[in-house]
């Protein structure tokens, strides 16, 4: 696919300009000035498609996942899963209930088929991100473990989209600076970058991510009514603040942004861990990979780097997930505007402990590693796609 140096994509050759932490700066290629010019002539128009279509890919493939640690840690939150209707999982528990005994009159009866089965408690708790996904399968049906997936794709192709241009910019216009002025600092241009990109892309799009976490979080236990979209979940948040005052409405719009603060306080430090991690990562396998690196070992590169790293952040800000979930699944509209992030946390160290704080911490990592592995080596190409045609024209 590619034969030379040059015609590589341009992170390749602006990898292999070597930053350790002791602000020691050096190229490993004359071709590295000429890409990364390149990559800079990039407009923010064509890093936002990239972005948006990697961020689309992800969406869809993860949504299981993501579904099953909202669950999870709604659901340590106090959110009631009740299923009403015949139980499509008695055959489940038939070797459970007749051998000890243990089992009500009603559920004996269901065993032996004298009346519709009725789901044991046990139907209506989560134990494990494998048990979310079965019991959605078999009580809520196969699709529903996409539930939220368009207010994901809502989500993600903006917030991608905004998130992934603006670091790149700021990365390249921070990284010229310091090697001219501050070669110190250096090292530390993705993890600010990286902050500041995530939190403009956080504040713009919020409502959305405010949506699809009560999406996910809440399931309809009317069997055959559709459940609320996008726009009908935002109402449903507003409507118990509506007033006949303009000005008193404007101000209750605030509670569309509930939980932004923990938002943040998750997404910033998850995007200067990630960042921080990934960038040496990958420029040390770049480097040892050298001239003889191919499209696919790049791609490779890319998604192993974007992995561990998508893994570390998601594992070390789980507890700030936790609360960003609590906060947001709040049915009280005023207890939901005076919740603060230090207080959640310490509700949930409070009643749950250590287990508490990190709930849903299995598919929130098994999510984010191929998350981010995906968005970013899918996003590199689509960016060395365009790249080249620049070239061809």
């Amino acid at each position: 696919m590619v034969g030379s140096r040059p015609s590589l994509p341009s992170w390749l050759t602006a990898a292999t300009t070597r930053v350790d932490f002791e602000g020691n700066v050096s190229s490993m290629s004359s071709s590295s000035s000429s890409s990364s010019v390149s990559d800079m002539n990039l407009g923010f128009g064509e890093r936002a498609f990239s972005a948006a279509g990697a961020a689309a890919f992800s969406a869809v493939l993860v949504n299981p996942l993501d579904i099953a640690k909202t669950r999870l840690q709604a659901q340590a939150a106090g959110v009631p899963y009740h299923y009403q209707g015949p139980c499509h999982m008695a055959c489940f528990y038939t070797n459970t209930m007749l051998p000890d005994l243990r089992s009500t009159t009603s559920s004996a009866r269901a065993v032996l088929g004298s009346e519709p089965p009725v789901c044991p408690s046990d139907c209506s708790r989560y134990t494990g991100t494998l048990d979310v996904l079965y019991k959605v399968i078999r009580q809520e049906g196969f699709t529903r473990l996409w539930r939220g997936t368009n207010a994901s794709l809502v989500l993600a192709v903006p917030t991608v989209g905004i998130y992934l241009p603006c670091y790149d910019i700021f990365r390249n216009s921070m990284e010229e600076f310091t090697t001219q002025n501050a070669p110190n600092l250096t090292p530390y241009v993705p993890l600010v970058a990286g902050s500041v990109s995530r939190s403009l892309a956080c504040v713009s799009c919020y409502p959305v991510e405010l949506a699809r976490t009560r999406m996910q979080a809440f399931k309809e236990t009317q069997i055959g009514v559709k459940p609320p979209g996008v726009w009908k979940t935002l109402l449903e948040v507003i409507n118990p603040l509506k007033s006949t005052n303009l000005l008193q409405n404007l101000q209750n719009y605030r509670v569309l942004w509930t939980g932004l603060g923990a938002q943040l306080a998750r997404d910033v430090p998850f995007s200067a861990i990630c960042w921080s991690t990934l960038e040496p990562i990958r420029r040390r396998i770049l480097g040892l990979v050298g001239d003889e690196a191919s499209a696919p070992c790049i791609l490779g590169t890319n998604f192993s780097a974007g992995f561990v790293a998508g893994i570390l952040a998601a594992a070390a800000t789980c507890p700030l997930d936790v609360a960003r979930t609590r906060r947001q699944i709040e049915k009280d509209p005023v207890r939901a505007l005076k919740m603060r992030t230090r207080e959640t946390l310490v509700e949930i160290w409070r009643d749950g402990g250590m287990r508490g704080l990190f709930t849903g911490i299995g598919p929130r990592i098994a999510r984010a590693g191929p998350s981010v592995g995906i968005v970013v080596s899918f996003y590199e190409v689509v960016k060395y796609a365009l790249h080249q045609r620049y070239l061809t024209q």
